[in-house]
């Protein structure tokens, strides 16, 4: 199975999604029988085009009906059910829907079910999106990922009147979504691409650490000059795949916080995924003695560790950036040691051995069963290991 992470800097649409999974090597002519079978009155071309000097393909969903058509979530479930579409594909078509339907009903008021849909519900939006979960199902994509999501700016024309970018509907669906403007002064995310990506993406963070084989482009409408108006994909397995080695670190600085709520939270910290937790004394505005509290996080768990620092401690701010880390290849081997199971952490560099460490609290409850001194227990430990491995040689 493969991930894919989508690059949105500038910005994120329906048929820019179409254009870089298609880009990727999806079947291009399996997409146009599934679209045909949906029976909509829709013509599709594909062609490469440029933005802004750049190469990318271009997917236009041309709509063959003149009157405007609005759709109700019912009418919406019943076409995308009788298209016998594949499982994951019909789910996640649904799900995207229900994503626009619900964030309609917030902006205007009242049930989903009696909300219905303009541009977001016309048929060259359910191709879209569809299309957008056929495709990705084609080039059997498990995990998807964003960047931080381009919304442009300035005004858009719509069928509630001018509306300023991002429009009420983007704005909703993309709550908790780190979103900037930046580039031209125009609208670069619609709703349809932001119910895609915010229904179908796992995360959203600055780009990773990646090995990837293939990278799509899709072609927004326009052409900006200096601005390449481009949704990237990189497409790859997902052993290669890791967001979360680029690290954040969070930090907070006290000095009006009771050292046993400290030293609690250090423990609920690490519980709640952080990586470490760090308390350091230091010497704050007019010379008041604090401490220092940092965090390494995932990307995952760094909005839930910062709330937490909020809600367990006195702290009305936190700092945090991205760190880079490099860590070994590790192996847990279990030894025996004075009839107590103990593990040992292997640490290999380039297949080589170079760091051989007994988890801590293995040898504690070891030397508490036994009684023997905590140092024993580990040099135990580490002589079983070796012999362990020498033995293994012969």
């Amino acid at each position: 199975m493969s991930y894919i992470y989508f690059d949105a800097s500038a910005g994120i649409s329906g048929d820019m999604l179409l254009g870089a999974l298609l880009d990727l090597g999806a079947d291009r002519s399996g997409f146009l029988a599934m679209v045909e079978s949906l029976g909509l009155p829709v013509r599709i071309t594909i062609a490469d085009t440029m933005r802004a000097s750049l190469r990318a393909l271009k997917v236009d969903v041309a709509v063959e009906r003149k009157e405007h058509i609005h759709r109700h979530w019912s009418d919406i479930e019943t076409l995308i059910t009788g298209a016998g579409l594949p499982p994951r594909v019909e789910a996640r078509s649904l799900a995207a829907f229900r994503t626009l339907f619900e964030a309609e009903a917030r902006v205007h008021g009242g049930a989903v079910e009696k909300i219905h849909l303009h541009e977001a519900g016309a048929d060259d939006a359910v191709t879209d999106i569809v299309g957008t979960c056929w495709l990705l199902e084609d080039l059997g994509v498990e995990i998807i990922a964003c960047s931080p999501v381009n919304l442009g700016s300035g005004r858009v024309e719509a069928a509630h009147g001018s509306l300023p970018v991002p429009p009420p509907a983007v704005a909703e669906i993309l709550k908790s979504t780190p979103v900037y403007s930046a580039g031209v002064d125009k609208e670069l995310t619609t709703p349809t691409g932001a119910a895609l990506i915010k229904t179908l993406a796992a995360d959203f963070h600055a780009f990773p650490e990646l090995c990837y084989t293939r990278v799509g482009c899709g072609a927004g409408g326009r052409d900006f000059p200096g601005f390449p108006n481009v949704l990237r994909g990189f497409l790859g397995e997902r052993a290669g795949f890791t967001p979360d080695r680029t690290l954040y670190r969070i930090e907070a600085n006290l000095d009006d916080a009771d050292p046993r709520v400290l030293a609690a939270f250090v423990d609920r910290a690490l519980a709640a995924g952080a990586v470490d937790v760090e308390l350091t004394p230091v010497t704050m505005k007019k010379n008041r003695l604090g401490t220092r509290l940092s965090l390494l996080a995932e990307s995952s768990r760094r909005d839930a560790l910062i709330e937490k620092i909020f809600r367990e401690t006195p702290s009305l701010g936190v700092r945090f950036h991205p760190v880079a880390r490099r860590v070994l290849e590790r192996e847990k081997i279990e030894i025996d040691v004075a009839g107590e199971r103990i593990s040992v952490k292997v640490g290999r560099l380039g297949g080589e051995e170079v760091n051989v460490q007994p988890e801590y609290e293995d040898c504690r409850r070891a030397a508490e069963r036994t009684g023997l001194p905590l140092q024993t227990i580990f040099e135990r430990a580490r002589c079983a290991y070796f012999n362990r491995t020498e033995s293994r040689k012969e």
